[in-house]
């Protein structure tokens, strides 16, 4: 399963707030097998959610859209993700009548615009908060609080899977472009998908669907490397 992730909100772009919605999710769906190929991040804007959205949803199984729910003036994602889709934005009864029965609101002390999703959607109900999320075709639009994301997201996770991978690191301390041959010979002997990450020392990642395939691809390299010292 191929999934994009849409993180809603000028603060995240202003570095005002850390984007760790979008972290939480790569990890969450890494876990169930499911490959994210894009994170986006995009402005309280109409235009830019709605043409985001559009794209994404016709190139993956599935776009995640994280952010930007409520009545407030900024808060657009509804009306860019109806916009995506060609719909009206409409007032859900059903979202109005979760929050008086089971949020505990009484409906006249909810603020206008409180319960709207895009006609057609279907309703995600918000345990930690107010603004109920929505699934419109395969597209999932949670709230941007991260106890209410986790919480919303937690209620559609069994709809995310894909095929199981497992990894596998050696650690080496030589730098990177001195690895490449030996990182280009462990791709030919092993099916496997690898990436090299520099820091303090050079972290060499091992991906694949057969944990032995990960495990030997990764034992091979360990023994034709330098290693960091242990402290």
């Amino acid at each position: 399963m191929r999934v994009a992730v849409v993180t809603v909100g000028d603060e995240l772009l202003a570095g005002e707030t850390v984007n760790t919605n979008a972290a939480w999710l790569g990890d969450q769906l890494a876990e169930r097998g499911v490959t994210v190929e894009r994170v986006t991040v995009v402005p309280d804007r109409i235009a830019d959610i709605a043409r985001v959205v559009n794209e994404y949803h016709a190139d993956y199984d599935a776009v995640i859209v994280t952010g930007g729910l409520g009545p407030t003036h900024d808060d657009v994602t509804v009306d860019g993700v109806a916009a995506a889709f060609g719909r009206e934005v409409v007032e859900s009864e059903e979202a109005l009548a979760w929050l008086e029965e089971e949020g505990g609101y009484a409906r006249e002390d909810l603020t206008d615009g409180t319960g709207d999703v895009p006609e057609g959607s279907r309703v995600l109900p918000n345990h930690e908060g107010v603004a109920p999320g929505c699934v419109v075709e395969n597209c999932y639009v949670l709230p941007g609080v991260p106890a209410e994301m986790k919480r919303m997201f937690a209620a559609v996770a069994e709809e995310f899977s894909g095929e199981q991978t497992h990894v596998v690191t050696v650690d080496a301390d030589e730098p990177e472009s001195a690895l490449l041959d030996r990182l280009a010979d462990v791709q030919e002997r092993f099916p496997v998908k690898v990436g090299s990450y520099p820091g303090d020392h050079v972290t060499v990642r091992f991906e694949s669907p057969d944990e032995t395939v990960a495990e030997d691809a990764a034992a091979w390299l360990r023994e034709r490397v330098e290693q960091p010292d242990e402290e």
